[in-house]
């Protein structure tokens, strides 16, 4: 029943990941949208850190050779919420958005490898932004928005090949659709929208090792490498143009002129329409870490990541490019007494870390190319570990701060409070056959 139960969720929130569109940031206008880091809350926890890091209990997205140290069934369910301040030289405004991260499932083949399998959100759209210009005396007023995402579909599988190294290899399928809108109007009833719609599909492969090397009382030193080739995703759609009417409660329609007598259409509104078709291509992604500790008592590990540089189809101002990105992550985890019978909280795992990233994104307000400044993030993390009794699952809540962008250059500053919420189901036999004695 139980089994049923946890497969039937799966399937559940796998339709949920896919249906979501949840995002209030306005960098989501870029690119294919804001991406959505592959952590688990547990690793977000600890400031994104996970190339090396090896764990029997939980899942791992930063690196697939991790599958390879899985020794239970495990099941992942993940989410956020997201507390957004917005502010640039003049105002300020606030919003929210709710995700479902992640539907993963894991288990062992054997006592050397492991499969993992599981859904995820990969990027999402999701913006309403305004402005005014002044035009010889006119104002002209637009309003931008944006919505859609994509989502990845993983496998993941690992083992270990040597005595205490293992590889892995990672095959993911991506696909979604993502919807941009430019509304211009002036002073009139009439106004101008363009709609662009991208349908997105491809593959994504990574390719990872970890080493650990057993040293004096009972420490273990860690190393990881990950490596994500570049992927050509095929982009198609439509660009539309319209011509539409502002009513007073600025909703928007669009034209349509009848015949009086007929009542045929003789003019759509529509003023413009092309197809969309295309490449995006993802760089390539090098993360390289590093990590000390001792078995279910505590860790501390660093993660180094280089991206190279997104190529994008919709490219098409000066108003923005990309560049590469980086991101340094810094964090770990501290268990009191892990099998503790007296007290609860020595059970409970503690957790806390640090990023800094360079996101790629160059940002000129001004629309020139000549002011391009980089966005960078910056984030600080602590979380807990909640065992559930009697068993060795547990309950994964984490907290973050973190400031993105910059207030110069006309550009704004996001100030965002992160929740993460996950809950992570272990079991020794879920995939193992009853016997009747």
């Amino acid at each position: 029943m139980i089994k049923r139960f946890i497969l039937g969720l799966l399937v559940v929130n796998t339709v949920n990941i896919v249906a979501q569109r949840s995002n209030s940031s306005p960098y989501s206008r870029f690119g294919i949208g804001e991406n959505f880091e592959s952590l688990t809350v547990e690793q977000a926890s600890m400031g994104g850190i996970g190339v090396a890091l090896k764990d029997v209990y939980h899942l791992n997205f930063s690196n697939p050779a991790a599958m390879a140290d899985i020794r239970f069934a495990t099941y992942g369910l993940g989410g956020s919420f997201t507390f957004l301040k917005l502010t640039d030289t003049n105002t300020s405004q606030k919003g929210n958005s709710v995700n479902l991260r992640y539907a993963a499932l894991a288990f062992p083949i054997g006592r050397k490898a492991g499969f993992s399998v599981g859904l995820q959100p990969f990027s999402s759209v999701g913006y309403a932004l305004r402005g005014e210009e002044e035009f010889d005396g006119a104002t002209q007023k637009t309003r931008l928005s944006g919505s859609g995402g994509t989502n990845r579909l993983y496998a993941s599988f690992g083992a270990y090949i040597l005595e205490g190294l293992s590889v892995g290899a990672e095959a993911s399928f991506l696909f979604g659709k993502t919807e941009n809108n430019v509304l211009t109007y002036g002073s009139g009833v009439f106004g101008t929208q363009a709609i662009e719609e991208l349908n997105i599909r491809g593959g994504i492969y990574k390719f990872g090792m970890q080493y650990r090397n057993q040293m004096k009382n009972k420490l273990n030193f860690y190393t990881g490498t990950a490596l994500t080739l570049q992927s050509d995703l095929s982009a198609s759609g439509s660009e539309v143009i319209n011509k539409v009417t502002i009513a007073s409660d600025g909703s928007v329609k669009r034209v349509e002129i009848r015949d009086v007598l007929s009542g045929e259409i003789i003019d759509d509104g529509e003023r413009y329409r092309s197809a969309l078709s295309g490449t995006i291509s993802l760089p390539v992604k090098f993360a390289v870490g590093a990590g000390l500790g001792k078995d279910n008592k505590w860790y501390v590990g660093v993660n180094q990541e280089y991206r190279g540089t997104l190529r994008n189809l919709n490219i098409t101002t000066d108003g923005y490019q990309f560049e590469r990105a980086r991101k340094f992550s810094l964090g770990g985890y501290y268990i009191p007494k892990f099998n503790s019978i007296s007290s609860y909280w020595e059970r409970v795992t503690y957790r806390a870390g640090v990023r800094f990233e360079k996101t790629g994104l160059l940002i000129d307000s001004f629309g020139t190319g000549q002011n391009l400044t980089s966005i960078n993030d910056f984030g600080i993390n602590i979380g807990f570990g909640l065992p559930m009794p009697k068993q060795l699952s547990s309950i994964n809540i984490g907290f973050e701060y973190g400031e993105k962008g910059t207030t110069l250059n006309n550009l704004v500053k996001e100030s965002y409070y992160n929740i993460r919420l996950s809950l992570s189901l272990n079991s020794r036999n879920w995939f193992q056959k009853r016997r009747i004695d």
